[in-house]
């Protein structure tokens, strides 16, 4: 059941005569703040009022000065805070009927009739409850003569709204709740940390992280450490996982590693049911192996600290789908949950998510794991998957025969070791002979390739750039060369992980079938580039390391802005002519503008622009940030755009320029790259085994269908093979773009949140969805 969306011609009065409160509630989250920032901004732009209540559902209960009307300045600066400005408090008072008495009266005595709840399970129940008593409340309150029958007649019903903000990424419905991706930062940050401390002295850590009764940050932590063992409540290791264990560790010490790294989370239990402890397991090490062993229990850290660029786009999206919600609801319209399922924004009934959330905690004490892991969404199973080969089978005696080839292509991306890890190791698992090809298409015409085993790429996950090197050249001027090394190597597949290159690269060698038999052999392309402009795929790996660094810069970059005053910094973005980076940065960071090439602008929209910080310079915040692509109008440089504000802006701001360069190329992976990479090497190599053994004729791989040349990419929610042939339709060659992006419908969020004046279209906005649909559906995007 989907209703049909609403379409408003003017969303930007949709809310006049209204009233929005805004609580986050439960444990802190990094990107609540991001949240209640949009909540407060988009309810402005459609003219309703904003409240704040503070420290949650306690002050709904206390009233007085907790309950506060929000103004646009009041949130500003406030994008990049972990935690939660407005105060989260556990609250007894909210459980008792006395305390929701209370609060009815004061939000009637204020005319609110909608309430924006962030915060997990417990909090979003509470809301529901309270929606539910609302007008035995309110009878209750006019008999006492709390309130007058007109001000009841006035608030006769509420609208409630919840979004998930809980580091644990424990509520069924959404792939990702606020805050679960910073804690991964603040997880791998440690990890990465410790794996230096540990390979100098060669010792076994045993790591503990948060997630109460789910394994999510422990699984995905594993993943993208290459952890030796991971512990997770929702699927306990079998009984005699001891011997296991100290196995495992053994061979990892024999393949030539100066360290193990054991992840345990939380709540882990063994199959009936008694807690797995880290001190148990350091025991365990210590007089079995008798290893050097450390135990370091992550704690409150992993809750603390800045928001990463995700979450704060994430908490963004939802604060404006939230507002859309509440002023689109009825007394008949249940209260929902939004949620992000792949890169759409959906609505789900809140309480058919508790009941599914409390479900899976059932299932765990009922001993019934399996279930427990199915409910956990497909996402989680697709993780626990990639884990338990990487972690748990051994590469076979007997050999498949055929070899694969693996190469990166294009400009450097964090994640590409991650994924050439994965696709290593995986291929031996599968028992093919793997074979690593350095610097590009250049490196296979000059037979630089070698063998490559499991250990040589052991401690890859963590680390930026390309080892295998990479260069840009494509093969055309190759084709015999390549064919050579090609028919000495025995390559009977190719997994080619890059960008822009790497795509069209491969459409050349698929034009050299028909000349050259060697390159009649499967290929697969990964994508793994900071632009993210290869087409057939939502996102690339390197993108969201990239997305980082350059939030990371405009913080900083903003920070200084705001000492001065009247200060407006502009800043170039790589990117080619994809806009990507410069958008979601400006959505990341805060920023008043970001010119790209895919929406087009004039020298009129430059000067709105300029007035536009014009009358900024007149409130409280006294700073812009501009985003500028770096080729998003060959005429419209950044020199341009700096002289014209520099210009215009005399008197009233002066104005700073920053290219960022190279700098978004480099550093460590974020967690999503390392996770994305390791799932895309694992799906490109089975599709490959699959491949090679159907092209097999006596002995010899002949390739040359268009479904023998794949890129496998992320759409919506599915990790999706497409034959590059088909793609080539969907591709504008001359500026390196795909010719649809998704992510351009989040432009009109950037320009509402900047305070200006256009209309939303919500044609497209999330409808009420049932949970039971999206339990069985594809892949979980991160």
């Amino acid at each position: 059941m989907m209703q049909n969306p609403v379409k408003h011609e003017h969303t930007d009065s949709m809310g006049v005569g209204k009233a929005i409160a805004v609580l986050t509630s439960g444990g802190d989250a990094q990107g609540m703040n991001a949240a209640v920032r949009a909540v407060v901004r988009v309810g402005i732009y459609t003219g309703a009022k904003v409240y704040f209540v503070h420290e949650g559902y306690q002050g709904l209960v206390d009233g007085g000065d907790n309950i506060r009307e929000a103004t646009w300045e009041s949130v500003s600066m406030m994008l990049q805070l972990g935690g939660t400005v407005i105060g989260s408090a556990r609250c007894q008072d909210f459980r008792t009927h006395e305390g929701r008495l209370k609060a009815a009266r004061n939000l009637v005595k204020r005319g609110i009739t909608n309430l924006c709840v962030i915060g997990g399970d417990g909090s979003l129940t509470g809301a529901d409850t309270f929606r539910a008593e609302w007008s035995t409340l309110l009878q209750e309150l006019v008999k006492a003569g709390a309130i007058t029958a007109d001000e009841a007649k006035r608030s006769s019903h509420l609208n409630i709204v919840g979004m998930v903000g809980s580091i644990d990424n424990d509520f069924c419905g959404t792939d990702m709740t606020i805050g679960t991706d910073s804690a991964l930062h603040r997880i791998m940050e440690i990890v990465d940390a410790i794996a230096t401390t540990a390979q100098s002295h060669q010792r076994t850590f045993v790591l503990e992280v948060m997630g109460r009764h789910c394994g999510y940050l422990a699984l995905v932590t594993a993943l993208a450490s290459g952890a030796d063992w991971v512990f997770i409540p929702e699927s306990p290791p079998e009984d005699d996982w001891e011997e296991h264990l100290c196995r495992r560790l053994t061979e990892t010490r024999t393949r030539g590693s100066r360290l193990n790294i054991i992840i345990v989370a939380e709540g882990a239990i063994d199959k009936h049911g008694k807690p797995i402890t880290s001190e148990d397991i350091k025991k365990l090490v210590v007089k079995r192996l008798g290893y050097d062993t450390r135990v370091t229990i992550l704690g409150h850290v992993q809750r603390g600290g800045t928001p990463s660029a995700f979450d704060r786009i994430l908490g963004s999206r939802m604060g404006v789908e939230a507002v859309m919600a509440l002023l689109e609801g009825t007394p008949d319209t249940p209260a929902c949950v939004v949620s992000l399922s792949g890169n759409q924004a959906i609505r789900l009934p809140l309480m058919e998510c508790v009941q599914v959330t409390k479900d899976v905690t059932t299932a765990m004490n009922e001993g019934r794991f399996d279930d427990s892991l199915k409910l956990r969404g497909r996402s989680f199973q697709n993780n626990w998957n990639v884990y338990k080969i990487l972690a748990h089978v051994r590469p076979p005696s007997a050999k498949s025969g055929y070899n694969l080839a693996v190469m990166n292509v294009g400009a450097p991306a964090a994640g590409m070791n991650a994924t050439v890890r994965s696709t290593v190791r995986i291929g031996l698992i599968h028992g093919h002979r793997m074979l690593a090809v350095h610097d590009g298409f250049e490196g296979l015409a000059e037979r630089k390739v070698e063998e490559i085993g499991w250990g040589g790429v052991g401690g890859w996950t963590g680390k930026g750039g390309s080892n295998l090197g990479t260069k840009r050249t494509l093969p055309k001027k190759y084709f015999e060369q390549i064919s050579n090394t090609i028919a000495d190597f025995s390559i009977h597949g190719l997994i080619i992980i890059g960008g822009f290159e790497a795509f069209t690269g491969s459409l050349e060698l698929i034009e050299g079938r028909s000349k050259f038999e060697e390159l009649c052999i499967p290929i697969c392309v990964i994508p793994a580039t900071v632009s993210n402009n290869v087409p057939g795929s939502d996102f690339s790996i390197g993108a969201d390391t990239a997305l980082n660094t350059i939030t990371a810069t405009c913080d900083r970059i903003k920070q200084s802005a705001a000492g001065t005053k009247r200060r407006v910094f502009i800043i170039e973005t790589m990117g080619g002519y994809c806009g990507y980076l410069a958008t979601m940065a400006g959505l990341a960071a805060g920023a008043d503008a970001a010119y790209i090439y895919e929406d087009p602008f004039t020298i009129h929209d430059l000067e709105a622009n300029v007035e536009h910080l014009t009358e900024k310079m007149k409130t409280t915040v006294k700073r812009g940030l501009v985003l500028r692509n770096e080729k998003c109008n060959e005429n419209y440089t950044t020199d341009f755009i700096y002289n014209l504000y520099s210009e215009e802006g005399k008197g009233i701001f002066d104005t700073r320029k920053n290219v960022l360069g190279h700098m978004q190329q480099g550093g460590s992976p974020t967690p999503f790259d390392r996770n994305f990479g390791t799932k895309m090497g694992a799906k490109a190599v089975a599709w490959m085994s699959g491949k090679i053994k159907e092209c097999s004729r006596h002995g010899r791989i002949f390739a040359n269908t268009a479904d023998s040349a794949c890129l496998l990419g992320m759409r919506r929610r599915a990790l999706v093979f497409q034959p590059l042939a088909e793609l080539k339709e969907q591709t504008d060659f001359e500026h390196r773009l795909p010719k649809e992006q998704w992510w351009l419908k989040l432009r009109p969020i950037l320009k509402i949140l900047a305070k200006y004046k256009i209309d939303l279209d919500t044609s497209e906005t999330a409808h009420l969805e049932h949970i039971t649909r999206k339990r069985v559906s594809g892949e979980g995007s991160i």
